[in-house]
């Protein structure tokens, strides 16, 4: 071969050669395995619940009902509703006219007992008088002693004193009406603390001891939820078979919450069922007009599609899962839809407390 010849052919050895060389490259591009990171957690057991909701108003804590411990018609009312009064204050008063003359009559009774007792005893001392005349006589003055306390305690009870401090939330009688003895004049809430106040259905009564959890929130507040615990549960139904329950305030009360404001009482209930499963909803994923999740298999580093019933969300951004999953199984809850079944895939590391960004 001429030399002419040898250098025409130069240029197209070299270009085979970097054909091969590239072509080598490219396949060998080609059987690297691409393996994405996932997101992996374990699936969470939950109590099966269920929401009641019961419309409930607020009130005050420490409310009272006061009421004059005799009978009579009534001539002074001191207070009004709104007025804040002093434990001690004297809010109403009642015609003294008959418990005054009683308490003279069995005023001048004891003065006449008394001295005929006095006697009585002074002379059992100097020993002119039998041990059953003193016996008579002192138990005689002790009787006309308590009947002349009474008169006296009946007659303070004409007028009617504040037992707490605080609001006259209500009154319930107007100056000139007779009252019986223990009907309500006025209630005097605290003020100090506010509770909700609630009428549970006899069937959620009977059911009270499944109750997980109770809150509220008020139209007037948007997007808050306050968390409640009992404070009282009346055992006995009303005339329309509701039982009363009073629920206080978990930690500070918001200052725009005050007696006598409307609220929706959530009471999250316990079901039959017992165990559900809870999940991210990020987990879930759709296909063929039903719901899937991937499950992560740790031996094999593959992922594979399971189907599961969801009953509904919940708005912490869980699902609740009634079947398809057992509890015990690992899942993959981020970047689902870009998974096929059976892919191989590495679980992301988890961050550690001490080496936050991996630096160490």
């Amino acid at each position: 071969m001429t030399w002419r010849k040898v250098c025409n052919l130069c240029p197209l050895l070299v270009l085979a050669a970097v054909v091969t060389l590239t072509s080598c490259g490219e396949a060998g591009k080609d059987n690297v395995e691409n393996v994405p990171y996932v997101k992996v957690e374990a699936v969470d057991g939950a109590i099966s619940a269920r929401t009641l909701e019961y419309p409930g108003r607020t009130k005050p804590a420490d409310e009272v009902n006061v009421s004059f411990r005799v009978s009579g018609p009534i001539v002074n009312m001191r207070v009004k509703e709104g007025d804040y009064v002093q434990k001690g204050q004297v809010i109403a008063e009642m015609d003294s006219r008959d418990y005054n003359l009683q308490y003279k009559a069995v005023g001048a009774e004891y003065q006449s007992v008394k001295a005929e007792a006095e006697r009585i005893i002074a002379m059992y001392q100097e020993g002119s008088t039998t041990a059953n005349n003193y016996d008579k006589a002192r138990f005689g003055l002790q009787q006309i002693t308590e009947k002349l306390n009474n008169a006296r305690n009946q007659l303070n009870d004409t007028r009617l004193i504040a037992p707490i401090s605080g609001y006259v939330s209500s009154r319930y009688h107007e100056a000139g009406e007779t009252v019986a003895q223990g009907m309500p004049i006025v209630a005097i809430s605290s003020g100090a603390n506010t509770e909700v106040e609630i009428n549970l259905s006899s069937n959620d009564f009977a059911k009270r001891a499944n109750f997980l959890s109770y809150s509220c929130s008020f139209d007037v507040i948007p997007g808050k939820t306050f968390p409640l615990s009992v404070s009282r549960i009346n055992n006995e139904a009303n005339n329309n078979q509701l039982y009363n329950v009073r629920l206080r305030f978990n930690g500070p009360i918001d200052p725009n919450i005050t007696s006598g404001m409307t609220t929706m009482v959530r009471i999250e209930r316990a079901m039959d069922e017992g165990t559900i499963i809870s999940i991210p909803r990020e987990a879930l994923f759709e296909a063929e007009d039903k719901q899937f999740v991937f499950i992560y298999d740790g031996k094999a580093g593959t992922v594979n599609r399971k189907e599961v019933k969801v009953s509904r969300l919940t708005s912490k951004g869980q699902a609740i899962v009634t079947s398809g999953l057992e509890g015990n199984e690992r899942i993959v809850t981020a970047g689902v839809h870009k998974l096929t079944n059976g892919q191989r895939v590495k679980p992301l590391p988890t961050a550690s407390k001490s080496n936050i960004g991996g630096l160490l």
